[in-house]
């Protein structure tokens, strides 16, 4: 999870508010810190971390950027099912970051920081979405062969394959398990 210490420097030490936190899912001893440039318009962003202010847990982070609309999280895995529960006994929109703009929540703890960087830096930043992958080594062996067939970089050779998989299964969700073990059946012996 992103530590306190990566959170202040992402926002410069700049702490423009804090509270104890009102939902009861991350504990008593839940803390909110904010850091906001004061602006909505105009290259406006906000940033806020929930906190444990005895062990020093992050529960979560946000980043929003009020310029283009758009709001990144990252809830603490070990505590998403309690902030989702809490969410629906409430009656919250659990994705709501403001008006009609939702978070997209993040898993990748470097894709949150590079986004939350350049939001407070003013620059552009990539909208997407890092997403962990985890293939046993003779998987992830032959696929880099294959993109080093097709002279690909592999993160490119395996986002074509991601993105060709979602819009195949989004038509027929039944092709998926049939295609995966047809993939594993053809990497041959000694991958």
């Amino acid at each position: 999870m992103i530590t306190l210490k990566q959170w202040f420097e992402t926002f410069n030490y700049r702490i423009t508010e804090g509270d104890t936190y009102d939902w009861t899912c991350y504990g008593p001893n839940a803390q909110s810190l904010s850091a906001w440039n004061g602006l909505h318009d105009d290259g406006g962003w906000s940033g806020n971390i929930v906190f444990d202010t005895l062990n020093q847990t992050v529960y979560e982070v946000e980043v929003c950027d009020y310029t283009n609309e758009r709001a990144y999280r990252i809830i603490n895995p070990n505590f998403k099912k309690a902030y989702d529960a809490e969410a629906k006994s409430r009656g919250a929109d659990a994705d709501q970051a403001w008006d009609c703009v939702k978070f997209v929540d993040l898993e990748i703890y470097d894709d949150w920081l590079l986004k939350a960087e350049a939001i407070v830096d003013g620059q552009d930043y990539d909208t997407r979405v890092s997403i962990p992958i985890e293939l046993p080594d003779n998987e992830l062996l032959y696929l880099f062969k294959m993109a080093h067939e097709r002279d690909m970089k592999f993160n490119d050779f395996v986002e074509d394959i991601l993105k060709q998989a979602l819009e195949k299964y989004e038509r027929n969700p039944e092709l998926a398990k049939k295609d995966v073990e047809e993939f594993k059946a053809s990497i041959p012996h000694g991958y």
